[in-house]
């Protein structure tokens, strides 16, 4: 009977235990209430999704702020992607009814106060994607609750415009371009002026993104218009400096897109874009996603951020003094230009094919073309160092992925890290490789069984999907998740990755010019785990071919 006492105590206790909830929180356009979600005893996440932080946008023109609501606005579902294309680049998702963000804040036995914010900006070439990214069984990709709950820090996914209605642009006053970016903005200064109503600390935000959105990153912390929002930031596979994250020659689109909808390429050009429909515009905006070793496809991504004399008033290399202040994580997946190689060169992904030497030549004489037969030259020695006189067919294929992994995302990553380290006077820099093989690699195509970190391979762990939906995960992928997580949110809440509420699995050391140390992070991180001088022969090269190169590594 005493055991029996018990037990109803405890099932009395655990029915009045009253979950800790934000309930209607007040924002500076209205009450907005979310969802409350129990995750276990005395801990719950209040969740807000579609929470709106700007009004409609006017078509090519900088985000307005919301005119505000009355009542309490129910934010308990996704909103609307921004229009884009879909994955057949023949018709439309979304709207333009789009800018909008999505709420995590976890609590403990009561609710959160002055939490440490992470602020997503999702990828996606700056022609598709979405604040909560890809669904599969109501499981979205980017959904923060994981983050938010094993680090205790408040997670923000936010939409912006992409495509033709993002980033098209004259070069000129008449279309400056950079809506995207804006967008961002303009979301990263509404959390920093409401946050501290959902219980974070407007004083600690940290904006993290891959690939586009990783450039992103870069660029909000070298825009002088985010002065005092920004405390720290992590950019995943993609900096500002990377190849296809400015257009210096916006208005040659331009012209193709206007012919597109048939209006004229003059001085009436822009007004007649303004007027042409948002579905024609973004189908208009479609480009060549189809390459070859002579035309990669790199080279088409060209819908992106411009320097407009105002959203960047310079080139990136010579904004970095405007994140002096800011720590400053920055790194690239092993094998990141797979993801491009496949389609720039199938027969890499073919082990009953050889990848002919051929293409390997015309690949870098694409890349170096600027610099002519002696850039090929040099670019050809440099990648077959180590071959051999008689190279493997695997040895010739990882080589082509290398080519394009350096290129498109390493080398410009180092040198963005030397440029943050350079001009950091408060702010700390950190250099990863993240290395964990492909989850497919040797099982289906397109992933060959010596497969690495493909792009965008990282993101499934920095969101905790090895907890979420364990199904083809294993224990070594759960402690991959466990790890990032760890460095992430301690970087997020300190600055420091190795300090804060999560162990890690070893100490992370500072990126500094005179040594350039790095993580490499998979589920073997250890004390071996930590290197220096990322790729160095490859660096010094592609330093000799860059517009304006920054000869790093040369002290």
């Amino acid at each position: 009977m005493a055991m029996l006492g018990i037990l109803v105590a405890v099932a009395v206790f655990l029915q009045t235990v009253s979950a800790a909830s934000l309930g209607v929180v007040n924002t500076e356009g209205g009450m907005v209430e979310g969802k409350t979600i129990r995750l276990g005893l005395l801990r719950t996440m209040d969740v807000f999704r579609g929470v709106p932080f700007a009004a409609v946008p006017g078509r090519f023109e900088k985000p307005k702020p919301h005119p505000g609501w009355d009542g309490v606005m129910k934010a308990t579902a996704f909103k609307s992607r921004c229009l884009q294309l879909d994955i057949t680049l023949t018709n439309t998702l979304g709207s333009e009814d789009c800018l909008y963000l999505n709420i995590w804040v976890p609590h403990g036995s009561s609710v959160s106060t002055n939490l440490p914010v992470m602020v997503w900006i999702y990828g996606g070439g700056f022609l598709a994607g979405a604040s909560m990214g890809a669904n599969f069984l109501d499981n979205y990709l980017y959904d923060g609750q994981e983050l938010a709950d094993r680090g205790n820090v408040i997670v923000v996914t936010l939409g912006y415009r992409v495509g033709s209605l993002g980033f098209l642009s004259t070069g000129d006053s008449e279309l400056p371009g950079n809506y995207g970016l804006w967008d961002q903005q303009a979301a990263i200064a509404w959390v920093h002026r409401n946050i501290r109503a959902f219980g974070g600390d407007p004083s600690n935000i940290t904006v993290f993104g891959e690939s586009a959105g990783g450039a992103s990153v870069n660029f909000q912390i070298l825009t002088p218009h985010n002065k005092g929002l920004i405390r720290r930031a992590i950019s995943q596979s993609g900096v500002a400096l990377c190849p296809w994250a400015v257009n210096h020659n916006p208005r040659k689109f331009a012209e193709e897109v206007a012919l597109r909808v048939n209006c004229p390429t003059d001085s009436r050009m822009a007004a007649c874009l303004k007027m042409t429909d948002p579905v024609t515009l973004t189908k208009a905006g479609t480009i060549h996603l189809s390459g070859s070793p002579d035309q990669p496809i790199v080279n088409n991504l060209i819908l992106s951020p411009v320097i407009d004399g105002d959203f960047l008033p310079d080139e990136p290399s010579n904004l970095f003094h405007n994140a002096a202040e800011v720590d400053y994580i920055a790194g690239a997946n092993d094998m990141d230009g797979h993801i491009f190689t496949g389609l720039d060169v199938p027969s890499v992904n073919n082990d009953i094919v050889e990848t002919p030497i051929e293409d390997v030549k015309r690949l870098l004489g694409a890349l170096t073309k600027e610099k002519g037969q002696l850039g090929l030259e040099n670019a050809y020695s440099t990648y077959s160092s180590d071959w051999g006189s008689n190279p493997s067919w695997q040895k010739v294929k990882q080589t082509v992925v290398a080519i394009e992994t350096d290129y498109i995302f390493l080398i410009p990553t180092q040198t963005a890290l030397y440029l943050h380290a350079e001009k950091a006077t408060t702010g700390r820099t950190y250099s990863y490789l993240f290395s964990e093989p492909n989850r497919m690699g040797g099982l289906i195509a397109p992933f060959p069984i010596w497969m690495g970190a493909d792009h965008a391979d990282d993101l499934q762990y920095v969101f905790g999907k090895p907890f979420s939906t364990p199904l083809g995960y294993w224990p070594r992928h759960r402690d991959v998740s466990s790890y990032m997580i760890a460095y992430w949110t301690n970087f997020a809440k300190t600055g420091d990755p190795n300090s804060g509420d999560l162990k890690v699995p070893v100490a992370w050391p500072k990126f500094q010019n005179t040594d350039h140390k790095f993580l490499e992070i998979n589920a073997k991180t250890n004390s071996e785990s930590v290197n220096e001088m990322l790729r160095l022969r490859y660096v010094h090269f592609w330093a000799s071919v860059f517009p304006n190169p920054v000869l790093i590594y040369s002290q």
